[in-house]
């Protein structure tokens, strides 16, 4: 059996795998050494694909494939090449490799479309170097909020300062917000990173839906002293606290919101010595459900348990919001004809939400937006052991150049 798409898919994963800030494991944050690596070599495989290919003011990497006819609106495919730290190597790059594909086999075989195609590779999807999340795809949507250029790294440098080591050009960014009226929409193929795709033996499947999210980071403030002469019961132990905070979190999550979910995935004490009592803690939180008002009263009801907590231990409590988006429903006439590529793939199409965020949270804001995803092993991300296969690799891409080539614009 032969794989043309999977196997070149497969190729170019892993050669962008290779790209990381650690070696012995991928990580590659947003407008690191790593991140400009994995830039050039994505405009390559663009101009190679026969699209006018850059890197813009932002960092991310924009490929241009002309429509059949001038002056014909844009159908935007992608998603982003930025990781979580020790990430595997599908999240994000699959998207942006298949897409190249697509758009390669168009160009090996000299088909324009009825529109043009513009393939986007997005940084800073996952928010990891700096509190901030979606740079690339707002500045795009033209959502992008130039304060953030202030917000800084854990070594202290700012977004503004990484953007200009880069390459890029703060100045030029709200030129890179598209036209509404030239955008058809928004597509984005990726893994599931959910495990509902394998329980039903299906390589695909299209997304009706993007959980909303929020993001916090929680400063606990206490005093700190030495560990062996304040009794327990002067103590004010900003670790103690927040860890009964944290507790909270996970209480909150198990209630009765279907789908709800809430994460601390940071954790930070300080003076961090063995013999002191911390004085201070500072840890994130991270809140999702498909349903904002969900969302919005479990981030309400923590808040207050966070403020209980404070005073009775008699510490000081700071939530500052880091991160919002409301939940984004995909476009029915896009679900509808992604679904029928599926079907005409010979898989039964299955439609389900995405509980992830993508950059589609932020594209909602310029245009209709669908997303089709590959099944992934064991539902597995974010880890090293994420994993798919060849041949599904194969199938999406299939499903994709079948769905672009038989779109049918909305009137």
């Amino acid at each position: 059996m032969t794989l043309p798409f999977g196997t070149r898919v497969m190729d170019r994963l892993d050669t962008l795998a290779g790209f990381t800030d650690e070696p012995g494991r991928l990580t590659r944050l947003y407008l690191s050494p790593a991140h400009k690596a994995a830039a050039l070599q994505v405009r390559q495989w663009m101009a190679e694909a026969g699209m006018a290919a850059a890197i813009d003011a932002i960092g991310n990497v924009a490929g241009r494939y002309e429509a059949a006819e001038p002056g014909r609106p844009a159908l935007l495919l992608g998603s982003h090449i930025d990781t979580v730290r020790d990430a595997g190597r599908y999240d994000g790059n699959l998207g942006v490799v298949a897409a190249i594909e697509a758009v390669a086999e168009l160009h090996r075989r000299g088909e324009r479309l009825p529109y043009v195609i513009e393939v986007i590779a997005f940084g800073d999807e996952e928010g990891v170097r700096f509190p901030t999340t979606l740079s690339g795809s707002r500045a795009i949507a033209g959502t992008f909020d130039p304060a953030s250029l202030a917000s800084r790294d854990a070594e202290g440098t700012s977004l503004e300062q990484a953007l200009r080591s880069f390459g890029g050009d703060p100045a030029a960014i709200p030129a890179l917000a598209r036209r509404r009226e030239r955008v058809l929409g928004y597509v984005e193929l990726h893994i599931e990173q959910g495990p509902v795709l394998e329980s039903l033996n299906l390589p695909v499947g299209v997304v009706t839906a993007i959980n909303g999210a929020s993001r916090f980071t929680i400063e606990v403030t206490g005093t700190a002293g030495h560990a062996g002469t304040v009794p327990m019961d002067l103590r004010q132990d900003a670790l103690a606290a927040a860890a009964e905070m944290i507790l909270a979190v996970e209480r909150r999550a198990k209630g009765a919101e279907p789908g709800l979910v809430a994460t601390v995935g940071r954790i930070e004490a300080r003076p961090g010595a063995p013999n002191v009592i911390p004085g201070q803690v500072a840890f994130t939180l991270d809140v999702r459900a498909p349903a904002d008002q969900d969302r919005h009263k479990a981030v309400e009801d923590l808040a207050a348990a966070f403020a209980t907590c404070a005073a009775r231990r008699r510490v000081r409590m700071k939530l500052d919001k880091t991160y919002d988006e409301p939940a984004v429903t995909c476009a029915p006439w896009l679900v509808g004809q992604l679904a029928a590529a599926v079907e005409r793939a010979g898989v039964r199409p299955h439609l389900l939400p995405s509980g992830a965020g993508h950059d589609g949270l932020a594209m909602v804001a310029l245009c209709d937006v669908a997303m089709l995803f590959v099944r992934c092993a064991g539902g597995i991300s974010h880890n090293p052991a994420e994993a798919i296969t060849a041949e599904d690799a194969d199938v999406a891409v299939a499903v994709l150049l079948d769905f672009l080539r038989r779109l049918a614009l909305p009137a």
